[in-house]
């Protein structure tokens, strides 16, 4: 659960505490302390055996992190050099998870495996950022749309447990009924498409790493459109500028996904 680095920090306090609790007990013997200095000899013991298990634990801990971590990085490479969101299709449910994961995290939040089906209404992670907690309900779902009843669930779960907000993600699309259901409400529905174009945007935005004036250009002409969808695939749209052709110079509105998807819409 913790980062790498937090499972070292965990092994090196664990090893110092341990290590002081396992020294021999010195307290003179006193007739009436028998049960207490025989509490506090075993006790030492414990300690002294723990003091070398305890970290270890916590080391082991630390390498299993680091490789989930490498695990979602060349999850998320892989699929980013793709053309296309059909890289998502191929993937089981646990590797479209730890995806999902990671396309949160390269977003700034702070990402807590929830294992989903269990009590917690299918939640499969909690998102927390400024002290506001999401839920996100993942469906590698790719043969038929994501209905209302998933959605109206993960709704249901929001307002018990007193989360801001919630992601359905899918790998697939969402039903006409289920995007009615999510609109007015802080439910953000993201399909397939609109994953990879997440996907693609963070990637590209940590990989450029932009100077303060071109990251301020940039955010002026990549600026997204709150509540304007794409006509084609129903992901954000997002303000460009022609470079080529008739219209060239001209600002529009294009689909987030893209060279996934070329959907456009006139600036008004």
């Amino acid at each position: 659960m913790l980062p790498w680095w937090g499972g070292v920090v965990l092994a090196l306090v664990a090893y110092l505490i341990l290590h002081r609790w396992a020294q021999p007990v010195t307290t003179a013997f006193h007739p009436g302390s028998v049960a207490t200095t025989a509490v506090r000899s075993a006790g030492a013991s414990l300690a002294g055996y723990a003091q070398y298990i305890v970290p270890v634990l916590c080391l082991v801990g630390a390498g299993m992190s680091a490789w989930r971590r490498r695990t979602r990085q060349a999850l998320v490479g892989s699929v980013t050099q793709a053309e296309t969101a059909s890289a998502l299709d191929g993937m089981s449910w646990r590797q479209f998870e730890l995806l999902v994961g990671e396309a949160f995290r390269l977003q700034g939040f702070r990402v807590l495996e929830a294992g989903g089906g269990g009590p917690d209404g299918g939640v499969d992670l909690v998102l927390i950022k400024g002290g506001e907690k999401f839920f996100v309900q993942c469906k590698q779902w790719k043969a038929y749309k994501v209905g209302v009843d998933v959605v109206r669930e993960l709704y249901g779960v929001m307002a018990a447990r007193g989360a801001t907000g919630g992601f359905v993600v899918t790998s697939g699309t969402f039903s006409g009924d289920a995007r009615d259901f999510a609109r007015g409400r802080n439910l953000h529905l993201i399909d397939g498409a609109k994953l990879f174009g997440l996907l693609i945007k963070a990637k590209t935005s940590i990989g450029a790493r932009p100077e303060p004036a071109a990251a301020a250009h940039r955010e002026s002409q990549w600026a997204p459109a709150p509540g304007l969808q794409c006509p084609s695939c129903g992901a954000e749209m997002v303000k460009r500028t022609a470079k080529q052709g008739r219209n060239v110079g001209q600002t529009f509105w294009g689909c987030s996904t893209y060279p996934a998807c070329k959907g456009i819409r006139k600036l008004v």
